[in-house]
């Protein structure tokens, strides 16, 4: 067990040293040589069919009355947003505050300060479409309001160290673990917080007696409960975050209030809101969207 346990510590700590390296590298590498970067990674992805079969079988739940040369096609525009993404994600370790604010600009921020959100926290929803990772910083620095982040801690904690305090440090956003979720409220909503959630994951199968089930991409899907649970509990707004890529390393970041009185609507009400609002900009571009999640394994 100690050898075991000596194994682990020391290849996570290789794994941190390999992982810090191409942090630094990258953060000296110019936008435009790691597209061409992305590009190789998507020859890659696509020769290697990485997630294939999960991407064709949610491709074909969602559009069931498509050929194949459609699958084939929107398969591979998924595989170059993904890897856009991952090379974005690391990129944001690095990037200025000019970068951020250039690059993932919010049209809009003063609705936070309209009369029904002002002096309120507020649950601000998303989905995983485009690049919603750089919005824990660019929410920050754009809004004027404290930013907490919900996020899935990563399984190397030094690793997950790093990034969680690179990210604090060059934002101002305080990162909170979704295990933490409940403390995380309790101890943020006095505090007129705006608390970002990617809320369209498939609920663990532990959950799935307490997610909500909604029509999405005309398919009844478990949502997580987590985003309407909170809004209410604590009399919360509800902001949905519309995230569109204008080109290659550019977003425009419209909110919209989609709740603004969340005890007025019944149980399953808003989550089957959110879903209807996300199911509306994925159909729009549906290759910005994250199809290589089982987003429905419990309907399996």
């Amino acid at each position: 067990m100690a050898f075991e346990a000596a194994n682990t510590f020391w290849m996570n700590i290789l794994l941190t040293a390999i992982f810090l390296f191409f942090v630094a590298l990258i953060g000296i590498i110019p936008f435009w040589f790691l597209y061409r970067f992305s590009d190789f990674m998507y020859f890659l992805m696509r020769a290697l069919g990485y997630r294939k079969s999960v991407i064709e079988s949610n491709l074909k739940r969602c559009f069931p009355d498509k050929d194949d040369a459609f699958y084939k096609n929107l398969r591979a525009k998924i595989y170059h947003n993904l890897t856009d993404i991952l090379i974005e994600g690391i990129k944001a370790l690095s990037m200025s505050r000019r970068q951020i604010n250039r690059r993932h600009k919010i049209l809009n921020p003063e609705l936070l300060e309209d009369a029904e959100l002002k002096n309120k926290s507020i649950i601000a929803v998303t989905g995983h479409y485009g690049n919603w990772e750089w919005g824990s910083m660019s929410a920050s620095l754009q809004s004027g309001r404290k930013i907490v982040a919900l996020y899935k801690p990563l399984s190397n904690k030094y690793i997950d160290k790093i990034l969680m305090n690179k990210a604090r440090k060059r934002s101002g956003t305080q990162m909170l673990s979704i295990y933490e979720t409940s403390q995380g409220f309790e101890k943020y909503a006095p505090q007129n917080a705006v608390f970002l959630m990617a809320a369209d994951q498939s609920p663990a199968r532990g959950q799935k007696d307490r997610a909500y089930w909604v029509d999405f991409m005309g398919i009844k899907t478990a949502f997580l409960h987590g985003p309407e649970k909170y809004a209410q509990k604590y009399n919360m707004p509800v902001v949905y975050i519309d995230i569109e890529r204008v080109k290659r390393g550019y977003y425009e970041i419209r909110l919209e209030t989609l709740v603004s009185k969340p005890n007025d609507w019944a149980e399953g009400e808003i989550t089957a809101l959110f879903a209807q609002r996300l199911e509306k900009q994925i159909r729009n571009k549906p290759e910005n969207w994250l199809w290589s999640h089982r987003r429905w394994k419990l309907n399996s």
